[in-house]
């Protein structure tokens, strides 16, 4: 992770900071765990307020589902 968000800030043209303060990897070990942050992201817009309900969100979707094993 460490790898990908070092490239990641140099090909941004903006100045940094580019990742959140506190932001930390974590690693999913289990389908319940795996779960939890999968209902945690389209919550995200709710709890901002900029929808009611998740699927208001124009932008939200699967790129890829890993499944649990």
């Amino acid at each position: 992770m460490r790898i990908l968000k070092r490239a990641l800030s140099k090909a941004i043209s903006s100045a940094p900071p580019h990742w959140q303060q506190g932001f930390f990897d974590h690693l999913v070990r289990c389908s319940e765990s795996y779960a939890e942050k999968w209902e945690y992201v389209p919550q995200n817009p709710v709890r901002a307020r900029l929808v009611k309900i998740p699927d208001e969100w124009p932008w939200q979707g699967e790129v890829v589902r890993l499944e649990a094993l």
